[in-house]
């Protein structure tokens, strides 16, 4: 009996009918009441259970669900366009929507009987960061894991929660794979197994819930832990890539709603020194005109390099150097280019963008907010560019892990 076998016959039905374009379409229709739910998601420091269950609604935590297990399988492409109009919404909500949905990819590295178990709710959310900053030891039948773990992006409403951990056997650190130094693994706990611990007081993307969390001489069976250098198949879901494909949604989406934002004020606004209406200001048409060139351009990379990816890995097709960085630097310049466009669009509203109440003010903030990600940083660049002239890399390949 197959995984999909065991599936109830309901649960079948519905995975049956929502497609990339049903998922998508949900996304658009609830980013109205997230964008009014914005305030209190900010306010509570993470996604309030409206939020949560708006965002849980719209199919987005099961678009990486394989179609073998009766899942939607959306393209890279496909999954960054959900992200992207639940950002256009509310940024906290596209991102933990984008951490949230890799309990599918997750899926891919472990065995059958624990995909089995998460199987019995598809839109089960997965948080957690990968980064080795716990420690395993090795015991009968598992591990013995302890540790606190930074960026838990969506950990105070997830189902499952993972953690890096560096594995150790009789108190000393095991080699890893091929030369690796450490032994990397990573560790699959429920929910409440983990004890949160509220740091996450930040300047923006206040609303993701991005707390610390922590375990104490935490016991977890050795198929609830995984290697994730060594996926069980050659899907696309296991490339490397795929944890960080629809990354550059988040920041496409805000920039897409502060355009949309600027533009409807355009329609109602005039030059106080002149009178001149915004729709005929030169300063303004520029403005907007180069700000959507900007924005077009970085999406167009973005979803170019994406579709090149799935299609070459879907196809077993060996990537050249080239090819390897171009979603890693079209990932980058969409944050960097969605925040510079917000920061000009700011500048063009003036001193109204720096109140609350204008979504600018916040947009901006979470923007900076998630440029100081480690996928948004110099050496994703500096590590692009060695890569490509035989140089040494400052960050692991595939240039970065989302976190």
């Amino acid at each position: 009996m197959t995984i999909s076998q065991t599936l109830p016959a309901a649960a079948e039905t519905e995975r049956e009918t929502l497609t990339a374009g049903t998922i998508l379409a949900r996304a658009r229709a609830v980013a109205p009441r997230l964008r009014e739910l914005s305030e209190e998601i900010e306010r509570a420091r993470r996604l309030p259970e409206e939020a949560v269950r708006l965002v849980r609604g719209t199919g987005v935590f099961r678009i990486g669900m394989r179609k073998e297990w009766g899942g939607p399988e959306l393209t890279f492409s496909e999954q960054t366009q959900v992200i992207e109009a639940l950002s256009y919404g509310d940024p906290a909500a596209g991102w933990c929507a984008m951490i949230g949905m890799d309990t599918w990819i997750y899926a891919g590295y472990l065995d059958e009987s624990v995909v089995e178990e998460m199987l019995t709710d598809a839109d089960a959310i997965t948080a957690g960061l990968i980064f080795p900053v716990g420690r395993a030891d090795r015991v009968p039948g598992g591990y013995r894991v302890t540790g606190r773990w930074p960026f838990g992006s969506g950990v105070t409403h997830a189902d499952w929660v993972v953690g890096g951990c560096v594995v150790h056997s009789d108190g000393a650190p095991e080699p890893g794979r091929d030369g690796a130094p450490v032994n990397w693994r990573l560790m699959l706990v429920r929910r409440e197994e983990i004890e949160t611990v509220d740091t996450w007081h930040t300047h923006g993307l206040a609303g993701s819930g991005s707390t610390d969390y922590r375990v104490t001489g935490h016991f977890v069976p050795e198929d609830r832990t995984f290697d994730y250098t060594t996926p069980r198949d050659s899907s696309p879901f296991s490339a490397p890539d795929a944890f960080l494909g629809n990354v550059p949604g988040v920041p496409l989406g805000v920039a897409r709603a502060a355009l949309d934002h600027v533009r409807e004020l355009a329609a109602h606004r005039v030059e106080r020194a002149t009178d001149t209406p915004w729709s005929d200001s030169y300063r303004v048409q520029t403005v907007i005109g180069e700000a959507e060139m900007q924005l077009s351009a970085a999406r167009y990379a973005v979803h170019g390099s994406l579709d090149e990816l799935w299609n070459r890995l879907k196809n077993g097709v060996e990537a050249t150097p080239d090819q390897q960085v171009a979603a890693a630097l079209a990932r980058l310049n969409a944050f960097r280019t969605a925040r510079s466009i917000v920061q000009r669009l700011s500048d063009l509203v003036g001193t109204a963008s720096i109140y609350r109440t204008s979504p600018l003010e916040r947009w901006l903030r979470d923007l900076h907010t998630m440029c100081q990600h480690i996928l948004a940083q110099e050496q994703i660049a500096q590590s692009a560019g060695a890569h490509l002239i035989g140089g040494t890399p400052q960050a692991p390949f595939p240039l970065g892990l989302k976190g």
